[in-house]
């Protein structure tokens, strides 16, 4: 049964296709989804790429026969042909890029460049142009080491911008594929400062671009080190939080999962809980309900039902259920970040609302039994600023009166609220006269 909380036919759309596969490996593992029906996805996608192999491989295991069609034979053949013709057309460049004292003769300067090659070696724009097609073919055809190389070298001799980009987000997505995260990041920066600097032909153009660099990020920024911090970085700028907000709501569930597990980024979190307050009712993720039932709703039994319901689509994440094999254990760190963490904002936050809570309530609270309850708040009061001692015979935690912060923005909140209100109501009295008259 597929899970409801998975976000693949929204994300993919926003990818290229290649990138696509790593999704629907992840998505045949979990069994979401019937074995055929990801299969039949997979030769869908291969049918748009010069792969043929491995579609023949998937063909034969969908219909579990060693034949396969007579189209896909020819394709093979055609691929091979054209492979060949793009090969012969970048071969002077080529030959030129792996002879390392030739390639000393190169400079910074691009023109220099090109009068050199031409002038030197009778290398033009044409064998320039040949390259970029070269490369662009052995990452259809799944070399994406031989494709990010060569792309990296066209790069450095093209003088055209759109086809420079357009090579650049190639390389990022050979990058990606072969999970060179460090490479990927570098190149994910890059990519930023020519999108927000280039003089796109319309402003819609630019936000379709910063959609796209936010999609592909999720690759590198769930398995970089410093990725969970550099996600904020990116997505909570405010032109890339707008095109969120207007054409990707779904990726709200990984800048939020990042704050969660993020415990440095609390100001720019307290910010970030007001831009999700709208979006509850106009966007259904867990993750994003579970932070508004908590922090706008103050509903501790929803937060308590959502908590259940992140750990699911963690789960069923591709990005965020990374699994980590350990001896005969396997493990997803993030979704035990992200309980751990969970339960601490539940905890701080119905402790600073109540003055004495019963033992028993808040364990349910947490989806925890009342022993594990009890030594994860002993630990979490030695270890935390929260002001609050367990009176064991009575089985309840007494916060000290100083503790009122969250009370008060409850009580600023409630005002405010009713502020709202009365300037809503006043307007409507003084147009109702104006309107009556019409």
């Amino acid at each position: 049964m597929a899970s409801k909380f998975d976000l693949t036919p929204r994300i993919a759309p926003n990818l290229d296709r290649h990138l696509v596969f790593p999704l629907l490996e992840f998505l045949q593992e979990r069994g979401l989804y019937p074995e055929e029906d990801i299969l039949k996805a997979k030769i869908e996608l291969l049918n748009h790429t010069n792969m043929v192999d491995y579609a023949m491989d998937i063909h034969k295991s969908l219909y579990r026969s060693d034949d396969v069609p007579q189209d896909m034979i020819d394709r093979r053949a055609e691929v091979v042909g054209r492979l060949k013709v793009l090969e012969d057309g970048a071969a002077p460049l080529i030959g030129f890029l792996q002879n390392p004292q030739a390639v000393q003769e190169l400079r910074a300067d691009k023109q220099y460049n090109l009068q050199m090659l031409n002038e030197r070696y009778q290398i033009g724009p044409e064998q320039i142009d040949a390259l970029y097609d070269y490369a662009k073919f052995q990452f259809e055809c799944g070399n994406y080491s031989g494709a990010a190389d060569y792309l990296h070298q066209y790069r450095a001799l093209c003088t055209n911008n759109d086809k420079s980009l357009s090579a650049l987000w190639g390389k990022l997505a050979a990058e990606v594929l072969m999970q060179n995260w460090d490479i990927a990041l570098e190149e994910l920066n890059h990519l930023k400062e020519i999108i927000d600097s280039k003089n796109f032909s319309s402003p819609l153009n630019q936000v379709q671009n910063r959609i796209w660099l936010m999609h592909w990020s999720l690759f590198i920024f769930f398995n970089h080190d410093n990725g969970r911090t550099q996600i904020i970085d990116l997505f909570n700028q405010d032109k890339y939080l707008s095109a969120i907000q207007t054409n990707a709501p779904h990726l709200l569930r990984y800048l939020a999962t990042a704050f969660i597990v993020n415990k440095r980024r609390r100001p720019q979190f307290k910010e970030f809980i007001k831009v999700i307050q709208p979006e509850q009712y106009s966007h259904d993720d867990p993750i994003t309900e579970f932070l508004a039932c908590i922090y706008v709703n103050y509903d501790f039994d929803g937060a308590q039902k959502k908590m259940r319901e992140c750990e699911e689509a963690i789960l069923n994440d591709p990005f965020l259920g990374k699994r980590i094999e350990e001896g005969n254990f396997t493990t997803v760190p993030l979704r035990d970040e992200f309980l751990e963490n969970a339960r601490l904002f539940i905890f701080e936050t119905y402790c600073r609302i109540h003055q004495r809570i019963d033992m028993g309530v808040l364990a349910e609270k947490l989806n925890l039994n009342y022993e594990e309850a009890e030594r994860w708040i002993v630990n979490l009061i030695r270890t935390s600023k929260l002001e609050a001692r367990i009176d064991s015979k009575l089985g309840t935690i007494i916060m000290e009166p100083n503790d009122t912060n969250v009370y008060e923005q409850l009580i600023n909140h409630t005002t405010a609220l009713s502020n709202r209100t009365y300037k809503i109501v006043h307007q409507l009295l003084e147009n109702a006269p104006a309107q009556t008259a019409r």
